[in-house]
């Protein structure tokens, strides 16, 4: 299969382009004579103007999709958002536009693809944070939280970019992937702490309080994705989140080693 990507230099696109070339695709530098469009390039959680988030992540969106259209491509997969969901914040209403604006694409069989939380290795932002709060033995305020949330491991969503690329049946289709079984933050915090060999540092707080903390607010609230119809399909995550843990883990510590 010959694939175009947009966004192929960031996090979730580097993992992307190595899988295309173990499992014998080929990425491509124009859409003409292309098979397949991987949509990741937009703007994500930053502070800018909403409008800029329109331009960027719908606009843009829609008129990568029209292109692919013209271009002859069979497929379009969009990354889009868990957030998309509840389309409760900027980011996710962008998200969920975009979606909104494919399903009036002709031309080319869309699918999309809700991930949330994406971690392993060279991941950025909270997790990174997080891990690295984990890993230097920082006391963390969070035992008390009883959430639910799902995440998913790189490899474990390249996998299933790349089902969706594949299966006649992903086509037109709206689907939520993760690692499996949502886990509530102390559990998450405590599974770093296994994989890093440093156990989680947890002490309580009224979760009232930790909610008027932003940085710490995301962390006490649930998100839940179903990936159901994913799974239906015939999709299976080839890493267990234990294994993607250690992968992530891992790649910190050399990470440390290097003196970063």
């Amino acid at each position: 299969m010959r694939v175009f990507i947009t966004g192929a230099g960031g996090f979730i696109g580097g993992h992307l382009c190595a899988a295309l070339a173990v499992r014998g695709h080929e990425r491509v530098a124009a859409m003409r004579g292309a098979d397949a469009v991987v949509h990741l390039a937009n703007i994500a959680h930053a502070k800018v103007p909403e409008a800029e988030l329109r331009r960027v992540n719908v606009e843009g969106t829609l008129a990568r999709a029209r292109e692919a259209a013209q271009a002859g491509v069979r497929r379009f997969l969009y990354i889009s958002s868990s957030l998309a969901v509840d389309a409760t914040d900027r980011y996710g209403r962008s998200k969920l536009a975009a979606e909104q604006g494919l399903a009036l694409v002709r031309g080319v069989e869309v699918v999309v693809l809700r991930p949330p939380l994406v971690y392993g290795p060279g991941v950025k932002a909270n997790f990174l944070a997080l891990m690295r709060a984990v890993a230097r033995g920082v006391p963390l305020p969070l035992a008390s939280i009883d959430n639910r949330r799902s995440i998913v491991y790189v490899a474990n969503l390249v996998d299933a970019m790349l089902f969706c690329l594949e299966a006649p049946q992903a086509a037109g289709r709206t689907l939520g992937v993760t690692d499996g079984e949502p886990v509530s933050i102390p559990q998450l915090c405590r599974g770093l702490g296994e994989a890093l060999g440093r156990p989680a540092r947890l002490f309580s707080l009224p979760p009232a309080i930790l909610d008027v903390v932003p940085p710490l607010r995301k962390l006490t609230r649930s998100l839940v994705v179903d990936d159901a119809d994913l799974r239906a399909m015939g999709w299976r995550p080839p890493r267990t989140m234990a294994e993607g843990l250690a992968e992530t883990a891992r790649w910190y510590q050399g990470l440390l080693q290097q003196g970063h």
